[in-house]
């Protein structure tokens, strides 16, 4: 079963729109608790959930009315389908990789660190 990129597309807008709504749900419920508003009024959090809902998707409506970001974001799927990832072999191999050479500039920084701690305290004492 394939999707072509508009559908992706408007998969990726209803996923905004529940992201938006969802964190300025958050944002409400801690203004709300901030202000004291949400112990004082017993409409807020109906309220805030119904106002974050409709900027969810009010915001996700905003960023889909441009024809020339729809096309825009149409030709990143259309590039990221040429890109060649990486098996899990190789991922797993250069993250081994990548590890150790941090490993190592740990210890060169730490020794680094101890030298010039000891030439200090040498100096100052």
């Amino acid at each position: 079963m394939t999707k072509d990129d508009a559908t992706w597309l408007n998969v990726a807008y209803v996923a905004f729109a529940v992201l938006s709504g969802f964190f300025l749900f958050q944002a409400f419920d801690t203004l709300g608790v901030q202000t004291g508003w949400l112990e004082r009024f017993d409409w807020w959090t109906p309220v805030a959930t119904l106002l974050s809902v409709v900027l969810g998707v009010v915001a996700a409506g905003v960023l889909r009315a441009s024809k020339q970001r729809n096309e825009y974001f149409l030709s990143c799927i259309a590039e990221l389908r040429k890109v060649s990832w990486p098996t899990w072999t190789d991922t797993k191999r250069m993250t081994l990789i990548v590890v150790v050479v941090v490993g190592i500039f740990a210890v060169i920084v730490g020794l680094f660190d101890l030298v010039w701690a000891g030439m200090l305290k040498n100096l100052i004492a």
